[in-house]
């Protein structure tokens, strides 16, 4: 198969598949005689299970794991169970932030509600303040 066709039937861009190819993600594949790129269809499996890998939150790096793991490694659920349990202790401490910025920015803009002449714009005061101390 094409570059393209590998492409479109994993819905990523060409881009993607050469930078999975540098990551070592995806097998570099073989040449035809005109120089391009003839991966086997099984790089189209490979590249959606890297795109399922990313939507339930692990790192280009966790993946490399978890490919080796599905495909010759030794295939333990306990690991790739506790990846899983790690990657969710990232995501609710991300979400934790996420929660605590949201909060911050509401009590922000409740403070916009005042009259203009007795205070500056808070949420502008607030990032000038915190940018002037780093």
């Amino acid at each position: 198969m094409r570059t393209s066709e590998v492409a479109t039937q994993a819905q990523v861009n060409t881009q993607t598949l050469r930078y999975y190819e540098r990551r070592g993600l995806l097998p570099e594949p073989e040449r035809t005689r005109s120089g391009y790129r003839a991966y086997t269809a099984d790089a189209v499996r490979v590249v959606r299970f890297i795109k399922r890998a990313q939507q339930l939150g692990f790192t280009l790096d966790d993946i490399e794991d978890l490919l080796h793991l599905a495909h010759g490694g030794s295939a333990s659920c306990e690991e790739t169970r506790a990846m899983a349990r790690t990657r969710i202790t990232d995501l609710q401490r991300r979400i934790d932030e996420l929660v605590g910025m949201r909060d911050a920015l509401a009590r922000l803009i409740d403070t916009c509600g005042q009259p203009r002449a007795e205070r500056n714009c808070p949420i502008l005061l607030d990032i000038e303040t915190a940018a002037a101390q780093r």
